[in-house]
């Protein structure tokens, strides 16, 4: 199998993301997203038209700051445990997931064809990313996320990411659902406030279980939905796993997890700041090549990030 993303990180290619995709069409779209799951704006050409506007800023972003664009999907809350909440069946969320990768690559075709565009098939968690009722085993998560991963190979995504880990096992099955799929992963945890998963876990360990269990499936770790000051401590040691982590993908706020459930407004943080702590991550994580946002980030946020990381405006 050739991995484009493999092979685009090798030779230095630096990727933009978007940002809080969620936060952002409740916050200031004023969309109702049930559950969080932006999937549902498919269903309607309002909420087609907000997310064509919102990913288009992104690409621009990364355009204009001469980098590669990871395009998700909008499949975060695309699987059973959501669909039943939801009042949907593991059938209709198949359908979805063909749906929003369909959309994806119309977006993309849609947009210059001079700019490398890959289509990041996103499988969220089994349940509350935050606070997990339940751990499955590698095998069940293996069994329990494979349909998904299966239809977003299948629809045309050109990699797939478990996003907001809160522990090792289930991202152990989502890299080996990937494998048996032929398709590219990244595996994205999230931490808490003392830098290690809600599990108890260090990120250290997480990862070294995760590349043990799966032969280094992943093409590359990220941290999401946390920020900087949650896990600068943890990347400061110059430890050779450290050199596993490719992407950060951080909230705009201090709070946390529990905080940011129970806030009633958004916190957007400061964009320069946050943008700053990027730059200064680049320092300490050498393989850092893939820039975005979660929680309370926006396009302004992303903006800063890329003119302060990409090599484009390097001295």
């Amino acid at each position: 199998m050739k991995s484009v993303l493999r092979t685009e990180l090798a030779n230095g290619t630096q990727f933009l993301a978007d940002g809080g995709l969620e936060t952002w069409m409740i916050f200031h779209e004023g969309l109702d997203l049930p559950q969080f799951a932006s999937f549902t704006l498919l269903d309607h050409p309002t909420g087609r038209s907000a997310l064509a506007r919102y990913f288009g800023k992104y690409r621009d972003a990364a355009n204009d700051n001469g980098m590669a664009f990871m395009l998700d999907t909008a499949t975060w809350r695309a699987n059973p445990d959501w669909a039943k909440v939801l009042g949907m069946t593991p059938v209709d969320i198949l359908k979805v997931t063909a749906d929003a990768t369909a959309f994806a690559k119309e977006l993309r075709d849609g947009w210059s064809a001079d700019q490398l565009i890959l289509i990041n098939g996103v499988v969220g968690p089994q349940g509350d990313g935050y606070n997990p009722e339940s751990f499955m085993t590698a095998a069940e998560a293996d069994a329990y996320h494979g349909p998904q991963i299966a239809a977003l190979a299948e629809a045309g995504a050109d990699v797939v990411s478990a996003i907001t880990m809160c522990y090792p096992n289930e991202a152990i099955g989502i890299a080996r659902a990937a494998k048996a799929n032929g398709i590219d992963c990244f595996i994205s945890f999230t931490v808490e406030t003392d830098g290690r998963l809600v599990s108890g876990h260090s990120l250290q360990e997480a990862i070294e279980m995760v590349d043990t269990a799966t032969d280094e499936y992943p093409v590359f770790y990220m941290i999401n939905c946390a920020h900087p000051d949650h896990f600068d401590g943890v990347v400061r040691t110059g430890a050779p796993w450290l050199s596993r982590i490719a992407g950060v993908r951080a909230n705009s706020s201090r709070m946390s997890h529990e905080e940011l459930d129970n806030a009633e407004e958004l916190d957007a943080g400061n964009p320069a700041e946050l943008a700053t702590q990027y730059r200064d991550l680049t320092q300490v994580l050498p393989n850092l090549a893939v820039f975005g946002g979660c929680c309370g980030t926006d396009h302004r946020h992303i903006e800063e990030i890329g003119q302060a990381c990409s090599h484009k405006h390097a001295a």
